[in-house]
């Protein structure tokens, strides 16, 4: 389990992106944070993993508190952390493979990292993550061969690979387009479901955080608005969430063949 005491950022410029942000991730459970540019969605992703330093509270992944841990403290815990970014973050002059097996380099010593040596085990598991992808006939092209769907697919391995008790998934579909982000974003829920995989989601997708996602927690000005199922998303509650728009034009939850379908439950 995931939980967040108090957890506050404050920049230097004394601009506070995140305000005493309370939340419980259970295990198993795929959440979306939603919000405006600006809400401190993707602070509170880095905030988790350390990629940003919190200024004060608390994060907890199974009792362990990763505000508090040294350097290699949080080297080894983060590999108890898959992160999946809005750009990919891949090394395109490497394979697709060797991209995924990337995901192994916390697990595997200096050497065998330094000469990019796994072991068999690990091989075997790339492919099978790339074989559940789709992308199992592609393991030998170059990363910079690929589109942006292929490209968060060998993102999404990689994540998977370290076998982590927890997913960060910032911003997947924004450079994607709809089809492919509705592909996306089914396909992680889908891995999540098979792993019995905790989740945060950041996105600005609110029709996809409602297609396919149980809970959605809404941001603004760095403080929780909204924790609760995505039917919950009223026009009203949008609007506290993002400001005046006229939601019941706007959102509207989508099939692949453009079908309107009902929000997940």
């Amino acid at each position: 389990m995931l939980q967040l005491k108090k957890l506050t950022k404050t920049y230097k410029t004394g601009d506070q992106a995140l305000k005493a942000i309370d939340l419980e991730v259970p295990k198993g459970q795929v959440l979306a944070l939603i919000g405006p540019s600006g809400a401190g969605k993707s602070t509170m992703i880095r905030c988790i993993n350390r990629l940003v330093e919190p200024t004060s509270g608390e994060a907890l992944l199974d009792g362990v508190d990763l505000v508090k841990l040294g350097a290699t403290g949080l080297r080894k815990t983060r590999r108890e952390m898959g992160m999946i970014f809005q750009e990919y973050a891949l090394v395109e002059r490497l394979t697709v493979m060797e991209n995924v097996l990337s995901g192994r380099l916390g697990f595997v010593g200096f050497w065998r990292s330094f000469l990019r040596r796994f072991p068999q085990s690990d091989v075997d598991e790339a492919f099978r993550l790339l074989d559940r992808v789709g992308l199992l006939h592609m393991a030998d092209k170059r990363a910079d061969e690929l589109s942006g769907g292929q490209r968060q697919r060998v993102g999404i391995c990689r994540a998977l690979i370290q076998n982590p008790k927890l997913l960060l998934v910032d911003e997947p579909t924004a450079s994607l387009d709809p089809k492919t982000s509705r592909q996306i974003m089914r396909l992680i829920t889908e891995l999540c479901r098979e792993r019995g995989l905790a989740a945060i989601i950041n996105i600005h997708d609110v029709a996809l955080a409602q297609m396919f996602v149980p809970r959605v927690v809404g941001l603004r000005f760095g403080e929780i608005v909204f924790d609760g199922p995505p039917n919950g998303l009223t026009p009203g509650k949008l609007t506290e969430i993002y400001g005046e728009e006229d939601w019941e034009a706007t959102i509207e939850a989508v099939d692949d063949n453009g079908n309107e379908i009902e929000a997940a439950q």
